[in-house]
């Protein structure tokens, strides 16, 4: 298990497009990928679990990882967060 956290600056927070984003780059990954915030985890490759958070600008969230690919899953999530989801 490999987990590192991260801080939301899109202006909306994690909502449709970047959550969508988010998940799609997720999908690249084989291990398994978590999202956590205030003690709530949810699956990163769901959208209705990533929504369901409610992750709203300037919220720090835990990126969990566990399987073949976690380190570079997690670094690569939470860059991707960090970046305010630019390419």
């Amino acid at each position: 298990m490999y987990e590192r956290k991260a801080t939301v600056l899109k202006q909306i927070g994690l909502h449709a497009r970047p959550a969508t984003f988010l998940i799609q780059k997720a999908n690249e990954y084989k291990s398994s990928i978590w999202i956590e915030k205030d003690e709530r985890r949810v699956n990163a490759k769901s959208l209705l679990g990533v929504l369901s958070l409610g992750v709203a600008k300037d919220t720090t969230i835990t990126v969990l990882a566990d399987g073949p690919d976690e380190a570079e899953a997690v670094d690569t999530l939470c860059e991707l967060i960090n970046s305010d989801f630019a390419e």
